[in-house]
């Protein structure tokens, strides 16, 4: 995907860009910015390219910041669809050079930057440069973020949750996000409910994010969202909590319900093959039975856990999501799943013995193990 979007910023991106600008500021030297913007893309990766084009407009658009944000808004394309529409594909992509000026230069004049990136999100996301913000301007962006909160558009309000996300992906890290997150609960309460699928999911991903520092304070946020919860809510919390569930939370367990001890009985596990190349899957199955004695109906949630092993030779736990079920007394469920030992840029499987591990309701049971050949 980063290799498609790195030449999606192509010369011929960059003559639209080009015509754009020139369509909104006649003066706009289109020729030797295209030159100039052009010069060594070939050479860079997906966000440098947008750095680079960024570079181009800041040396050719007027040179008064304010005059320059008038221009690149005015030559702005229509608004994206509802952020619940059909996907645009990369087409929003060709305004991240647009956010990433606004994120390089206009720290210094922040009422002019924050318009331009009203403007801008409506078309493609601003929560990288808005983190530019968060950090130098804290109490203001976070004032304009509240009225945002409720603004007309679903991308606006996408931007609220999105951007002031903790841990988000490839965004500059603002530790008092993750420090001080009384300060944004507020903002994830406002959006709760959005009536854009989009939007909740920023706010499941906003917990999820708080929930690899904080799970305790994200099992309460979840507690007391779950009380008279719509479907739509209780989906966002669910999301939100994946990655605490996987890990065995207990206190998210319990606000999910699945808090009791099981009292269970897992056996009967198969590994089919029991030895498997690089590049090839396993099968692993296994039952989950009422232990005798267990008097009621149990609510359960059962991981698999796979160890895969490093090229160092020490093992990674990967949790894969595999049931949740009500288990009657004196039942029994077939579970499994299969497993890819394909080569990925995420994960690179080696070759040895990879222990697995189930998890129901957070409690561990072992196994087995399969081997990985070369």
């Amino acid at each position: 995907m980063a290799d498609a979007l790195k030449e999606f910023f192509s010369p011929d991106l960059v003559k639209r860009l080009g015509r754009a600008l020139a369509g909104a500021h006649p003066p706009f030297p289109e020729r030797a910015f295209v030159r100039d913007a052009t010069r060594g893309l070939g050479e860079l990766e997906l966000l440098a390219r947008g750095r680079h084009i960024s570079e181009a407009m800041r040396a050719h658009l007027p040179a008064p910041y304010r005059e320059a944000i008038d221009v690149i808004v005015r030559s702005l394309g229509p608004k994206g669809a509802t952020a619940d529409g059909e996907s645009s594909g990369m087409a929003p992509f060709f305004y991240l050079p647009h956010t990433t000026f606004v994120g390089d230069y206009g720290l210094d004049d922040f009422e002019t930057s924050m318009r331009a990136q009203h403007a801008i999100t409506q078309r493609f996301s601003c929560e990288f440069s808005i983190r530019g913000y968060l950090e130098r301007y804290p109490d203001e962006t976070l004032a304009m973020l509240k009225r945002w909160a409720v603004d007309p558009s679903a991308h606006v309000r996408r931007l609220v949750s999105e951007g002031t996300r903790p841990r988000l992906p490839w965004g500059k890290r603002v530790r008092w996000l993750e420090e001080k997150p009384d300060l944004l609960l507020p903002l994830l309460e406002t959006l709760k409910d959005d009536p854009s699928s989009t939007v909740r999911r920023s706010v499941a991903n906003h917990l999820n994010d708080l929930s690899k520092s904080d799970p305790d304070r994200v099992a309460a946020v979840a507690r007391r969202w779950l009380r008279g919860a719509s479907p739509e809510r209780r989906a966002l919390v669910e999301h939100a909590l994946r990655s605490s569930v996987k890990r065995g939370h207990r206190g998210t367990l319990e606000a999910l319900g699945f808090g009791e001890k099981p009292r269970v009985v897992v056996s009967n596990a198969r590994f089919s093959p029991a030895r498997v190349r690089v590049g090839e899957k396993v099968r692993i199955a296994f039952e989950v039975a009422a232990a005798r004695g267990a008097p009621a109906a149990q609510a359960l949630v059962v991981d698999l856990v796979v160890h895969f092993v490093k090229a160092r030779g020490h093992a990674s736990p990967k949790v894969f999501k595999i049931a949740r079920l009500d288990l009657a007394p004196r039942s029994r469920a077939e579970l499994g799943k299969s497993v890819s030992l394909a080569v990925h840029t995420t994960r690179k499987p080696n070759p040895g013995a990879h222990r697995v591990d189930v998890l129901v309701n957070g409690v561990r049971f072992e196994l087995g193990a399969f081997r990985v050949d070369p």
